[in-house]
C-alpha cells in the first residue's frame, strides 16, 4: 500500500471517528429520561416498601442501582467545590477523594428524600425547550397534599443525559451543599483534606433555607 494510500484510509477512518463524536447525543429527549429514571426508582420504592422501614441500607442499595448511574456527579462536584474545583486550590487528589465521598453522601441523602416519597405520585410539568446546553425538567411529588417541586438539571454525556444538579422547592441543592462546604472549609481552619474528610452535605438543611 503507497503512502499516499494510506494518509487518505487514515483520514478517511479519523473524520468517521470524529463525526461520530461530533454528533453523539441522547437518543430520549429529557422529559422522557427523567420518567424513566423516576419510574424506576419509585417502582422499587413502591414494590419494597414494607422492607424499607427502618432499614436505610435497602433503600440506600435501590439508590444506587436506580439513580446514581444517571447523576453526573463530577459535574455536580464542580458545583459544590465552587473556586476549590480549580488547579489553583485543589490537587487533583483532593478533587477525586472530595468526588468519592460525596458521591456517597448524595446517595445517602437521596435515599432520605425518595424513600419520604416512596408511596407517593408525581406528575411532570410541561417541557419547554430551549437553547441552554443545562435542560431543566420538573417533577411535581405529591406528599399529603402538598405539592414538591423539584427540578432536574440535566447535562449532555454523549449517549445519553445525567443529572447534574437538583433544585427542590426553588433551593438549588448545589449552590447550598457549596456553602456548607465552605463553611466547614472555614469551620477546619482552611484545611482542606480535613474539610473533605468531614463534609456531610445536609440536603434537609439546604432546602430548609
Amino acid at each position: 500500500m503507497n503512502m499516499l494510500l494510506k494518509q487518505t484510509l487514515t483520514a478517511s477512518v479519523l473524520a468517521t471517528m470524529l463525526a461520530g463524536t461530533a454528533f453523539a447525543a441522547p437518543a430520549e429527549a429529557p422529559p422522557a429520561f427523567i420518567k424513566r429514571v423516576a419510574d424506576g426508582l419509585i417502582t422499587r420504592l413502591k414494590a419494597d416498601h414494607n422492607k424499607l422501614q427502618n432499614n436505610p441500607a435497602a433503600v440506600k442499595a435501590i439508590v444506587r442501582q436506580n439513580l446514581d448511574p444517571f447523576v453526573d456527579s463530577q459535574s455536580f462536584t464542580r458545583i459544590v467545590l465552587g473556586t476549590y474545583a480549580t488547579n489553583q486550590n485543589s490537587t487533583a487528589a483532593q478533587r477525586a477523594q472530595f468526588e468519592q465521598n460525596f458521591r456517597e453522601t448524595l446517595i445517602e441523602n437521596y435515599g432520605s428524600a425518595f424513600a419520604k416519597y416512596s408511596n407517593q405520585n408525581y406528575s411532570m410539568r410541561p417541557y419547554k425547550a430551549t437553547d441552554s446546553q443545562f435542560p431543566v425538567v420538573t417533577l411535581d411529588f405529591s406528599n399529603n397534599g402538598e405539592k414538591i417541586p423539584v427540578s432536574f438539571q440535566l447535562v449532555d454525556k454523549g449517549t445519553q443525559w445525567k443529572i447534574r444538579n437538583i433544585n427542590v422547592s426553588g433551593i438549588d441543592l448545589g449552590l447550598q451543599f457549596r456553602n456548607q462546604f465552605a463553611a466547614n472549609v472555614k469551620r477546619n481552619g482552611g484545611n482542606l483534606d480535613k474539610a473533605i474528610a468531614t463534609f456531610q452535605p445536609d440536603a434537609d438543611a439546604a432546602v430548609k433555607k
